[in-house]
């Protein structure tokens, strides 16, 4: 198999065990990268590899100076759905509440009739731009949720566009089946009737291939712990992982239900009780924080950062990108504004879109730049990695690696 070697440039392998660990960002000065296939072969400083290695680099790349991360990992997103909320945005700027809005026929209902009344193609060709402008920003893998269709046929057009957007783009995307996002409007009244039938779209969506994971909104203005619990045992029994949107408007318990079921991660989590945190630690499920939503909500109860830390929670960023909350496709700006709003250092926010990604995915084969992982990285025209957290609406990314070629 073809060896490759990338030379002259440094290397923030965000190792967080091994030799590397003591080193901020598992940094590598003047360093070399020798990828086999689509994995690393190895990584360390220019003087260390050997000369019988570089001698059956069959291509040799000139990095240029450039600094080399792992693969940017977008672990939260809502990518696929139709039209906009542009005007809902104008109307809260003018005085309206969200509930004037709902009551409008707003809200997450305008987004699901806008995304039920667009055909697969339409989806298909609003979704790719948003993916489009993640990538150009050196993100290699991105989760796409469902939850803008509350039916059968809608949630499995949503998620067959995920699936051809991995296959068409040179992206790996990870499904979320989020069918308990909300109530669709043909089950007003009804929420436990409807999470019956979201929990036989789970079968079906789950025989046809669509589903790499489950999530639910468990809040106030969504379906309760029990409600969230049925749904969680229901994608247990099928062997797959879940996920939570968990106390972003309050405490009710949805992080400490979700790590009881070994929860890949939760998500939001303003509201977050030291409970909550501990139950989270316990079972090594990922804290992933929005800030995209913060900001664009003009929350103002900041995440817990300190419980996070003390408890050893692992924090992960993400986009967030959605209509109505965080129409936003920079991994980048969710960077600068994890560490100016929440006030992450900019290591603990790279790791949050790498490592802590990855893990957030339940995928160990990457976010990290070490010998056996996938071969995802991205070179950046950037001398020292806090840089990626500092430039406002920069796009540094000078070329990404996917699976061991260039895209």
């Amino acid at each position: 198999m073809t060896l490759q070697l990338w030379e002259h440039c440094s290397v923030a392998t965000m190792q967080a065990d091994g030799p590397l660990a003591s080193q901020p960002y598992g940094w590598i000065e003047d360093a070399a990268l020798v990828v086999q296939g689509a994995t690393v072969h190895w990584v360390g400083t220019r003087a260390a590899l050997p000369d019988t290695l570089r001698a059956q680099c069959v291509q040799q790349h000139d990095a240029g100076g450039a600094l080399i991360t792992p693969g940017l990992i977008d672990c939260h997103t809502h990518l696929v759905y139709g039209g906009d909320r542009a005007h809902e945005f104008e109307l809260r700027l003018n005085g309206a509440s969200y509930e004037d809005i709902a009551r409008q026929g707003g809200g997450i209902a305008s987004t699901v009739r806008a995304t039920r009344a667009a055909t697969s193609a339409e989806l298909l060709a609003q979704s790719e731009k948003r993916l489009l402008r993640l990538m150009q920003e050196g993100v290699t893998t991105v989760e796409i949720k469902s939850g803008y269709g509350l039916e059968l046929s809608q949630e499995a057009k949503c998620l067959e566009v995920a699936r051809r957007l991995g296959h068409t783009q040179a992206v790996a995307v990870r499904t979320t089946f989020l069918g308990a996002h909300a109530l669709p409007p043909e089950f007003a009244g009804q929420s436990d009737a409807y999470i019956d039938a979201v929990l036989r779209m789970l079968v079906q969506l789950y025989a046809q291939g669509l589903v790499d994971a489950v999530d639910a909104f468990c809040e106030r203005i969504a379906f309760s712990p029990a409600q969230t619990q049925r749904v969680f045992e229901a994608a247990r029994a099928l062997g797959l992982p879940v996920k939570l949107h968990a106390e972003q408007l309050s405490d009710s318990g949805g992080a400490a239900l979700a790590a009881s079921f070994g929860a890949l991660s939760c998500d939001h989590l303003e509201w977050l009780s030291p409970d909550g945190a501990q139950a989270m630690a316990q079972a090594g499920t990922v804290a992933v924080l929005l800030p995209g939503a913060y900001y664009f909500l003009r929350e103002t109860k900041l995440p817990p950062i300190d419980l996070l830390r003390n408890k050893g929670v692992p924090i992960a960023i993400s986009t967030d990108s959605n209509p109505g909350s965080s129409p936003c496709t920079s991994l980048l700006l969710m960077l600068n504004m994890a560490c100016t709003l929440f006030r992450l250092t900019p290591e603990e926010a790279l790791a949050g879109v790498t490592r802590n990604a990855a893990r957030a995915l339940g995928l160990g084969d990457r976010g990290v730049l070490a010998p056996g992982m996938r071969a995802d990285f991205a070179l950046w025209d950037v001398q020292r990695p806090a840089q990626l957290s500092y430039a406002l609406g920069a796009n540094p990314c000078i070329q990404t690696i996917f699976n061991g070629e260039p895209r």
